[in-house]
């Protein structure tokens, strides 16, 4: 007797999609611990600053940010010299873990996918 199965790829695409929502949120929460240290401190107001938006399954995309009016000035400018902290605080991290934000992601897309 032949055993068959029916194929399920919308019910595998929609586990892989809550995966890799919360892989990506995962992520993005790794970045953030690892960028906090780094940034620049004066009074600490943009240390406090930094998010983490989480991803969902219909916006598979999550957001690391640091809310001052000075946040991208401080990240981007390398000439600035700070007693505490550095420029590309965020990036570094981001380039630096590149290995473990996609292993992170991954993990999420295995275990919603029982894989």
């Amino acid at each position: 007797m032949a055993q068959t199965s029916g194929w399920r790829g919308d019910e595998f695409a929609k586990l892989s999609a809550v995966g890799a929502a919360s892989g990506l949120t995962k992520a993005a929460e790794f970045l953030r611990g690892q960028s906090v240290p780094l940034v620049p401190v004066d009074r600490g107001d943009l240390e406090d600053s930094a998010s983490v938006q989480p991803a969902t399954v219909s916006d598979l995309e999550a957001t690391v940010s640091y809310d001052t009016p000075y946040a991208v000035i401080q990240h981007e400018r390398l000439d600035f010299h700070h007693s505490e902290g550095q420029a590309k605080y965020l990036e570094g991290p981001l380039e630096e873990n590149r290995g473990t934000l996609q292993e992170l992601i991954a993990t999420e897309v295995r275990r919603a996918t029982g894989g």
